[in-house]
């Protein structure tokens, strides 16, 4: 996939994610606050007002510093459509 069709598929699935109106697990959320943090380049510190929430995106970072910006963007792809579908 190329990167102009990826950077495409990648702004789709935010919209979709951000269009849905029913509340997501956790977890999923967590994954797709880290995928999406990292295929966007945006570095910026959590800001929650609670600082368990925080610890948690933090954390959730931590588990994608190693992993490259397209390749965030193709989890994230694949996280939102695999929730979507099933979640239906």
């Amino acid at each position: 996939m190329n990167s102009d069709v990826l950077d495409i598929e990648f702004r789709e699935a935010v919209k979709s994610i951000n269009n849905h109106d029913q509340p997501f697990p956790a977890d999923i959320l967590l994954k797709l606050y880290a995928y999406y943090k990292k295929a966007t380049n945006d570095y910026s510190r959590p800001s929650s007002s609670k600082a368990i929430i925080n610890a948690f995106k933090t954390n959730a970072l931590f588990q994608v510093e190693d992993i490259t910006q397209d390749e965030a963007k193709k989890r994230y792809i694949d996280l939102a459509n695999t929730y979507l579908i099933y979640r239906k």
